[in-house]
């Protein structure tokens, strides 16, 4: 169905002709190219679906590629009111749009399409809730903003409100190019769509870290699977597709072939190993039939009625009645593990035909643990993994894969990588049935469907806590964990590392310009509180990096601070500065020796403590005390930060001192406050001062 080309409300013919390509200037699917896949046209007004016309990423599903202009968008209005937006989305440098001059916020690939077509939708539906008029022409810029203290009032997240914003302010500035009308002018000029949302930019990355108590039973798994439990899942793979690819389709000769087989004391009858106790192992009959030699699918000619077939069933009974059973007809003895209650064996009670789908499923949700887990790729950079992808990259093992996020041409990238996932993606591409994809379901039937890293995850837990009682692994607690939360903590882990900023920014694909990690990498690296007890020492970590903080401000000839305990720092940088220069050495060289020499700092509020913890000398907080039993370096609590030799003022602290400053001052002017509260104000005031004049004479 074709719309007509005017409505009454039309001020203008639309810009685009009815069959005009939806998907311009963007690389199409060879049968797009061809001819053999329709390309939405801009006139169709159910459905533009661009699956098998543009590259669809491997996690996305084919749902999200593509438009349905249903529900509220049917009426003509809204649905060429709709078309239009995101043709001049989705088509920014059509000479028609060029043009116009209209600019908006590019549209980089159909589902950004989908959340207009929703976004409009939605806002058609809250017309009609509210008995505004039908249609948007007899609509104000108040009504638009209404509609926006309506969600806040509704409780819509700042996010949710900030994308409805974008488009109402997109509509505005599409006005030219539109041909229905649409309230003239901005809603809110002058404001971003941030600004009008109230959504304040984080200072650190909201994302979480998986919490230790998960990420490391959940790595120890996955790890266990490929590397200790694959061979077997292969061998019983391989197995399989040979008695298959040898199976004959006729079961002529099958008594003389079921004698000869029961002659060979070592043929044992398969059985499936989760029977009851007390009861009889119930026989693997298709197993069985493909271990004869026969078609899976002739598996009647040995259960099934009739006077042959009975004979052979009694034959194969008894000789189940006699022991000569397994559950491993396919992998033969499997690797044997410790246990937590202290005995070994076989990992698996029995890998028959189904299991070996399931462990399969398992062993591809294993290798994408470790390398989402381990590598820092994004979920999608992950899924668009191809066979072989291992390549060496500047001379180190690395992943060969596809960056998404933030680009619109698919650039290839490589992440570095270690051994262990060299074995994961190998086990892998073993198990994929895509010709050309790593992640890929194991159903050879379904190679089209697009992997949810987040099912994965989740059906890979499960299936490593229900086998506990075979595998003796760990068991892994069912938190919250979602991929990108393992690029957050392998980026946080590795921060421990000299010159692990850059490195890190790199792997993430985060840097700058200049080759230097970004802010954005700094807030990935931040550190974790639940990961302190499994990092060492919290507060060491965190000095360190405060004095490695200090040191890269002081050679960058930046004041790091005033009082006596300062000239000793000082000190100690130019010496560690010296040594790097007589050296030839570089950032690396600078952490090793902030490492190993012995720099006494105790960060403080309102000081820097630079006394010895071992030796104080000078430290006027040990003067006239009564040092408690055990306790050893200065008393916090009778600290003198402007008379103490080892104290270091920073330029942190200075605000707090001028504000205290001023406090004090209010206190002493105030003629109702008793004189002994008046007094310590005094003391308290000459202290604030006393600070404040020593980073001015240093000034």
């Amino acid at each position: 169905m074709i719309l007509p080309l005017t409505m009454p409300q039309q001020r203008r013919p639309s810009l685009f002709p009815e069959d005009e390509p939806v998907a311009q200037g963007r690389a199409l699917l060879p049968a797009a190219r061809e001819g053999g896949a329709y390309v939405p046209r801009f006139g169709d007004p159910v459905s533009w679906d661009f699956n098998g016309v543009l590259k669809r990423p491997a996690n996305v599903t084919a749902s999200d590629w593509k438009v349905n202009l249903s529900l509220e968008l049917e009426d003509p209005y809204w649905n060429l009111l709709a078309r239009e937006l995101m043709m001049l989305s989705f088509n920014q440098r059509h000479p028609v749009v060029l043009k116009r001059g209209v600019v908006l916020d590019g549209a980089t690939d159909p589902r950004t399409l989908v959340y207009i077509a929703s976004r409009l939708r939605t806002v058609a539906r809250w017309a009609r809730e509210n008995d505004l008029p039908p249609y948007p022409d007899e609509w104000s810029v108040q009504d638009l903003r209404q509609r926006i203290t309506d969600m806040a009032a509704k409780g819509s997240s700042p996010e949710t409100i900030k994308c409805h914003v974008s488009t109402l302010k997109n509509l505005a500035a599409a006005t030219p190019a539109l041909s229905l009308p649409w309230p003239e002018g901005d809603p809110w000029p002058g404001q971003s769509a941030r600004q009008v949302a109230q959504l304040t930019t984080r200072s650190v990355i909201a994302t979480p870290t998986v919490p230790p108590k998960t990420w490391f039973p959940l790595i120890r798994a996955a790890w266990a699977y490929i590397h200790d439990f694959a061979p077997d899942v292969l061998r019983a793979d391989r197995r399989l597709r040979e008695l298959r690819a040898a199976a004959r389709p006729s079961v002529l000769g099958i008594d003389e072939r079921l004698e000869q087989w029961l002659a060979d004391p070592g043929n044992k009858i398969p059985v499936h190993a989760d029977f009851p106790d007390g009861q009889a192992p119930e026989v693997q009959w298709k197993l069985l039939t493909l271990l004869l030699g026969y078609e899976s699918a002739r598996v009647t000619a040995l259960n099934g009625r009739g006077p042959a077939r009975a004979h052979r069933r009694t034959l194969i009974l008894d000789a189940v009645a006699h022991g000569r059973t397994t559950t491993h007809a396919l992998t033969g003895e499997l690797v044997h593990v410790a246990r937590p209650d202290g005995t070994t064996g076989p990992w698996h009670p029995g890998l028959d035909q189904r299991m070996l789908f399931d462990t399969k499923t398992a062993l591809r949700d294993a290798a994408f643990t470790l390398v989402v887990g381990l590598s820092m790729m994004r979920d999608s950079e992950v899924h668009e993994i191809l066979r072989d992808p291992v390549v060496e990259h500047y001379s180190t093992p690395a992943i060969s894969s596809t960056k998404i996020k933030g680009t619109t041409n698919r650039p290839g990238k490589h992440w570095w990588i270690a051994e262990p996932l060299v074995e994961a993606l190998a086990v892998a591409e073993a198990v994929s049935q895509h010709p050309e994809r790593v992640f890929a379901p194991v159903h050879s039937d379904k190679q089209d469907c697009a992997m949810r890293g987040v099912l994965m995850l989740k059906a890979f837990v499960a299936f490593v806590n229900a086998g506990r009682t075979w595998t003796g692994l760990d068991e892994i607690p069912a938190t919250y964990i979602r991929p990108h939360m393992f690029r957050r903590t392998m980026a946080m882990l590795t921060d421990q590392f000299p010159g692990s900023e850059i490195a890190t920014g790199m792997q993430l694909k985060h840097l700058a310009t200049r080759a230097l990690a970004n802010a954005t990498t700094r807030g990935y690296a931040a550190s974790d509180a639940e990961w302190a007890k499994y990092l060492g020492d919290a507060l060491d970590n965190v000095k360190f990096r405060k004095i490695k903080d200090l040191y890269e401000r002081h050679t960058a000839g930046e004041e790091i601070g005033f009082g006596p305990g300062t000239e000793r720092v000082k000190d100690a940088f130019d010496q560690i500065e010296a040594t790097v220069k007589a050296r030839k050495g570089d950032a690396r060289t600078a952490d090793s020796l902030l490492r190993t020499t012995r720099i006494h700092i105790r960060f403080g509020m309102l000081n820097n403590c630079t006394a010895d913890h071992t030796n104080p000398v000078g430290a006027v907080c040990l003067e006239s005390a009564i040092i408690p039993e055990g306790h050893v370096g200065p008393l916090d609590e009778r600290c003198r930060p402007d008379r103490c030799a080892n104290s270091m003022i920073g330029p942190e602290h200075l605000p707090i001192y001028d504000s205290h400053q001023r406090k004090q001052l209010e206190i002493i002017n105030n003629p109702s406050i008793p004189a002994c509260r008046r007094d310590l104000a005094e003391r308290e005031l000459d202290i604030s001062r006393n600070v404040i004049a020593m980073a001015g004479e240093a000034r």
